[in-house]
């Protein structure tokens, strides 16, 4: 990770230490390598990974410090360990990010494509990432609740709620990544908010560092 990206990332504001960035440095050599046998992202994306895969799963940091009103941290109180479930996550967005930023929280990768679990298994080894837990299966079939459930380019909200949403505690969060068309996204949405007796908690806007404007957006919601 270059000095240009570790400052666009206080944007979030993360501020890496050496040892942190050693690893987001060693992630993506290896993630790159992995794609080259298996297509995880597009070939032309590989040149903007940090800017449009890492820098935008590490965006929940928006959430956890940037926000007037106050969030419960992501890092253990007391005893008890948070999790946090990733729907859908592919090629392993936001999830291994955020693993590796929160060393504390536990995260876990969910997919039903075994051969995309297999390679976040392989990165999870190479990374030696102690708190990611790979699960391959079905959303439905997932009997846990967590802290926080996140989605990143699934399904529309009013199809990807119904996953999520029974999937936490209550009192978690929902942190859906979604692009600029946030308002049709609810509007299409409200029957199942309603149904599901959740709100909508926060939506948080921020930009991708790419040469053209690339909007993005945090809708948070909470049980």
């Amino acid at each position: 990770m270059n000095k240009s990206n570790i400052k666009t990332l206080e944007q979030l504001n993360i501020v890496l230490d050496v040892n942190k960035t050693d690893i987001f440095d060693k992630y993506v050599r290896i993630f790159l390598q992995k794609n080259s046998h298996i297509n995880l992202i597009s070939k032309n994306d590989e040149k903007i990974l940090f800017e449009k895969h890492i820098f935008d799963s590490l965006a929940i940091n928006l959430f956890f410090k940037l926000s007037n009103t106050p969030h419960p941290s992501p890092l253990p109180q007391g005893a008890r360990v948070k999790k946090l479930l990733d729907i859908g996550t592919g090629g392993g967005f936001p999830a291994i990010p955020i693993a590796i930023l929160y060393e504390n929280l536990n995260v876990s990768p969910l997919d039903s494509t075994r051969k995309k679990i297999n390679v976040i298994e392989e990165i999870k080894s190479e990374l030696g990432l102690k708190n990611l837990f790979p699960i391959c299966e079905r959303a439905e079939n997932i009997r846990e609740t967590y802290d926080y459930v996140t989605t990143r380019a699934v399904a529309p909200l009013k199809i990807i709620l119904q996953y999520a949403i029974p999937k936490l505690k209550k009192g978690g969060y929902f942190i859906a990544y979604k692009s600029k068309n946030v308002q049709e996204e609810l509007k299409e949405a409200q029957k199942t908010i309603k149904s599901l007796r959740v709100e909508l908690f926060d939506i948080i806007e921020y930009t991708l560092p790419l040469d053209e404007i690339y909007e993005r957006n945090l809708i948070i919601f909470r049980k």
